[in-house]
Formats: structure tokens, sequence, C-alpha cells
């Protein structure tokens, strides 16, 4: 009697064992596979929603005037961070106030909804002159752009050129809205020889 006893609370016990080893597998399976299903979410977020090619973009104002053209050659939207990434991207400013400006780049990804604009490879930035302001080149490796402030920064080496003169240095701000440039770092500047009169 005292024997099957001891045998049925053996059994009793690994019965109880392999039950809880299966609940405990069941679990960990699920737990997997919702891993797996979530992976497959965000690697689906991630992808491209969609593709446009060679498209152009306006921004307009408060007033309901354009402000700024964004174009390039393709452009990439990404739904997770709503970011886009462009292939050869040109950003032209409309500013009613200021003279328009010309920026190319290779690469570019617009961000914060739209208001920042990051620009890599051969970054170069154009103003034609104007009656009131000389001819202005800026040429960078990388180039941050706030095209509804109308400014720019960068701490990669900068060249201007401003009608003759021409200055160098190492990082810059600018103020599309005041005209105002500060360059950074070591800096040359070279200035045309005053003209005799």
């Amino acid at each position: 009697m005292h024997k099957k006893t001891a045998y049925r609370w053996r059994l009793s016990l690994i019965m109880l064992f392999g039950v809880a080893f299966a609940l405990g597998t069941f679990w960990l399976v699920q737990v997997v596979n919702q891993a797996g299903r979530q992976a497959e979410e965000d690697s689906h977020r991630n992808e491209p929603d969609y593709i446009i090619e060679r498209f152009s973009f306006v921004r307009l104002n408060q007033a309901g005037q354009p402000s700024y053209i964004i174009a390039g050659d393709k452009l990439t939207h990404h739904p997770a961070d709503d970011s886009s990434d462009v292939e050869h991207p040109t950003v032209h400013s409309l500013s009613g106030d200021q003279p328009p400006m010309n920026v190319r780049a290779q690469q570019a990804r617009v961000d914060q909804d739209n208001s920042r604009v990051k620009l890599s490879g051969d970054v170069r930035i154009d103003r034609p002159a104007t009656a009131t302001s000389q001819a202005m080149q800026m040429n960078t490796s990388a180039l941050t752009l706030y095209p509804d402030d109308e400014k720019m920064e960068t701490d990669q080496p900068v060249t201007m050129q401003l009608g003759a003169a021409s200055a160098s240095g190492t990082g810059m701000k600018a103020d599309n809205a005041t005209r105002q440039i500060q360059l950074g770092g070591r800096g040359q500047i070279h200035l045309p020889p005053r003209a005799a009169h």
C-alpha cells in the first residue's frame, strides 16, 4: 500500500513537471512568435511608403505666396519618422524681400515636418547679383538648411566668393533674411585691390 502511494506521488510529480514544461514551452513559443511578428512589422514600417521621380515641392508662406521650392531627381519617403531622402536636390528660395538663392547637393534628408533639410555631397549655394548686392557663391561638403527661417549652418570647411572678394573658414552660420554670414575657425579673407582714382 505504501509503495503504491509513493509510486502515485512520483507519477503525479512527473506529470506535473511535464504539464509545467509544456505550458512553459507554449509560452516561450508565443513570445518568440510575437517578437517575430513585431520585428516584421517594424521592418515593414521602416520601408518607404512612396517614391517619386523628378519631383518638385512648393512651400507657401502665411500669406499664401511661394516661399521656396525643393526639387530633385528622386524622393523616397520613410513613414517611421516621416522623413524623406532626396537624390540631387535643389532648393530655390523665393523670399520677396531678399535676392533668391539656389542650393544644390548630391543628397538631402528632409525632416522635422519639412522645416529642416540636411544636404550633403558637393553642396553649392548661388545668389545672383542684384542692384543692391553682389553675386555670392559658397561651397561646402554638408549643410543644414532651415528654409522657413531662411537660415543655414555647417561645421564643415566652407569657401565663399562675394563679388571679387573671397573667404574661407571651418563652420558657417548664415541668415538670408538679415544677409549676415558668420564664418568660423581660422579662416582667410582675400579682398581685391582698390581701384585707383
